[in-house]
Formats: structure tokens, sequence, C-alpha cells
């Protein structure tokens, strides 16, 4: 019964850690109290929950803490652009 308690609280922990870390998406208002940090910028999406996702991994992985996006095409393959901010 112990073991079963850890398993669960080991995957609760994990599950808050990962999602303390991620880059949130935020509006152009709430931007204006963030430091920007650069633009990145993705391709090859085929949905824009797809673009959207595929952004905030970049953002992420470049040390954001959120991102707002600015754009996006659909020619294609969906493909945009994301401020992003610590």
């Amino acid at each position: 019964m112990k073991t079963i308690k850890y398993a669960v609280a080991a995957i609760a922990l994990s599950t808050l850690s990962f999602g303390a870390f991620a880059a949130q998406a935020v509006s152009s208002a709430q931007a204006q109290n963030l430091n920007k940090i650069g633009v990145v910028s993705a391709e090859g999406a085929s949905t824009l929950d797809g673009l959207e996702a595929k952004l905030a991994a970049k953002a992420e992985a470049a040390g954001a803490s959120a991102y707002s996006i600015t754009s996006a095409n659909t020619n294609n393959k969906v493909s945009g652009t994301a401020v992003i901010y610590k």
C-alpha cells in the first residue's frame, strides 16, 4: 500500500514540476510586464494547435517563461512566429 502511495505522489509531483517550467502563452497586455528575450518561429504544422505547440516548445528550449504569438500563415502548412519573454 505504501508503494502505491509513493508512486502516486511521485507522479503528481513530477507533473506539477513539469508544468512549472513550461512556457505559457500570454496576451499582449500581459506581455507588457515581461522582458522580451527574442523571437522564435516554426513551420510545418498541420493545425493552429500544432503550431502553438511547436512555438511553445521552442520558447521553452530558449529559456523563456512566456510567449506571445505574433503571426500565423496557412499556406499549405501552418507556420508562424512568437515573441518570447522571461
